[in-house]
């Protein structure tokens, strides 16, 4: 139980540290570079790196971390595909470009991550068949209530 736990409230703060570098890396690129493109690479084979190190380890201690049948690969590049596309979207968000001004992460990013609750809350019940129950809906709708709620300007 604790080391799910502990695990979650990690890759909470990793996934936090992945978006708000993003950021970072993003106001990093000038004016006049036509594309966010290296970044986003250089992003990917840092992730890859980090992917052949774990793996290199699990096959160091004997695990059989490669046999993995082709559906959970097809759904993993299928998985990569979109977070490969998010990423570069990421980058044009904190940039700026394509018709937009340089967009604020504490607006980006809790807008897509609520609404990344939102959808996967909705299709892991609808098309998942995963539980659903007043709890988690109102948890959910109470996290959109709450992006909401920052995009309300308020003067002083």
């Amino acid at each position: 139980m604790y080391g799910a736990l502990i695990l979650l409230i990690a890759v909470t703060f990793l996934y936090s540290g992945y978006n708000l570098l993003i950021k970072v890396s993003s106001s990093h690129v000038p004016v006049e570079a036509t594309s966010t493109i290296a970044a986003t690479i250089t992003l990917q084979i840092a992730a890859l790196l980090v992917s052949c190190i774990f793996v290199a380890g699990l096959l160091i201690r004997g695990d059989t971390a490669l046999a993995v049948p082709p559906p959970a690969l097809l759904w993993a590049a299928l998985a990569g595909i979109c977070i490969g596309a998010a990423e570069i979207g990421y980058f044009y968000l904190f940039r700026g470009g394509l018709s937009h001004d340089a967009m604020a992460a504490n607006i980006a990013i809790p807008v897509i991550v609520g609404g990344t609750i939102l959808v996967t809350t909705l299709v892991s019940w609808l098309l998942l068949r995963e539980s659903m129950n007043w709890t988690k809906l109102i948890g959910a709708v109470t996290i959109i209530a709450g992006v909401v709620l920052m995009f309300i300007e308020t003067r002083s």
